[in-house]
């Protein structure tokens, strides 16, 4: 009998038209943990989830039972999937009210996806969007129809992935913004109609990244501004509308950079300063507006900044900061020095 029960929930979600009376089951009330197959079967017809819905099956290859959901009000997790082709069977979720994740440093990614347009019905994210660890990913094209996030967005090594063009209609993202160890990204132009971002902006271990065009028009970070790591990184021109940097400030190991004129207009920050370690860099001209620095200020190891323009940015301030540490840089060559340079 639990034979025959079970061969009737597969059934029911083979369903070619996703008809009505295939679609029947109504909303499952809870969590929903998928980790076989079968499990994805046995849940074939309900319309929505209530609670979380995570996928994590090594051994599955089709989400086509799926078909019938609208909805999920928590979280949708997909991750951990390392014989699943694609996420066809999504294809009908429209809303997620959680955070909708696609790989993670917990569950791994998915190591056959080369697309999300699964997703493509989503227009609504209630919490965070992040792509993860997904090493055959190549577009977020499926991802076209979201317009915002509810709290951070993250897209965090995926190595084929080669544009951001699928997160061209987002316009505000309310958390963080990190874009991290995606080594074969070029640019960020699909980003360029973030115009807010309500937390931190991190740019970070993008091997292949040659400017930030795609950031432009972001006008305040509040919370820290850091690009770190981006050895192919010529300028920081694309950070030209931020006026304002709620915390930190953190420019480290980008070796083509030779300016920070991308920054020009940022004329206050609230927290740390830290130059550090960027091969190129031969002057801080582009942080002439910023006058009030209350925490701590590391200016060190940039082998063709001379320390005392570090000095020079001392002097302009209005405000007393905390810990000033400047070292290891290009013996001065400034002409005349300023006081205090050491």
């Amino acid at each position: 009998m639990r034979y025959l029960l079970l061969a009737l929930l597969v059934c029911g979600g083979c369903s070619d038209d996703n008809d009505s009376a295939g679609c029947n089951k109504g909303e499952f009330d809870g969590d929903l943990w998928i980790s076989t197959q079968e499990a994805v079967s046995a849940i074939a017809g309900y319309t929505s989830v209530s609670g979380d819905l995570s996928i994590n099956c090594p051994l599955c290859s089709d989400l086509s039972d799926l078909a019938c959901l609208t909805s999920v009000g928590r979280d949708l997790v997909v991750g951990g999937n390392n014989a699943l082709p694609n996420l066809d069977g999504l294809d009908g979720i429209t809303s997620v009210g959680g955070c909708l994740q696609i790989g993670s440093s917990l569950l791994e990614g998915n190591g056959l996806i080369t697309n999300l347009d699964g997703l493509s019905g989503i227009t609504s994210v209630g919490g965070g969007l992040s792509i993860q660890y997904n090493d055959v990913l190549t577009n977020l094209n499926g991802l076209s129809g979201i317009t915002s996030t509810g709290d951070y967005l993250s897209i965090i090594g995926n190595n084929s992935l080669t544009d951001m063009n699928g997160l061209s209609a987002i316009t505000s993202v309310s958390g963080g913004l990190r874009i991290m160890g995606n080594s074969a990204i070029d640019n960020l132009d699909g980003l360029s109609g973030i115009t807010s971002v309500g937390w931190y902006l991190e740019i970070l271990n993008n091997d292949a990244l040659t400017n930030l065009d795609g950031l432009s028009g972001i006008t305040s970070v509040d919370g820290s501004l850091e690009v770190e790591g981006n050895a192919a990184l010529t300028s920081l021109d694309g950070l030209g509308g931020i006026t304002s940097v709620f915390e930190d400030l953190i420019i480290i190991d980008n070796d083509l950079i030779t300016n920070l004129d991308g920054l020009s207009a940022i004329t206050s920050m609230n927290e740390d300063l830290e130059i550090i370690d960027n091969a190129a860099l031969t002057n801080l001209d582009g942080l002439s507006g910023i006058t009030s620095l209350y925490e701590d200020m590391e200016i060190k190891e940039n082998a063709a900044l001379p320390d005392c323009e570090a000095c020079e940015l001392l002097d302009q301030l209005t405000s007393e900061p905390g810990d000033i540490n400047v070292h290891d840089n290009l013996d001065d060559t400034c002409t005349p020095v300023p006081d205090g340079c050491p």
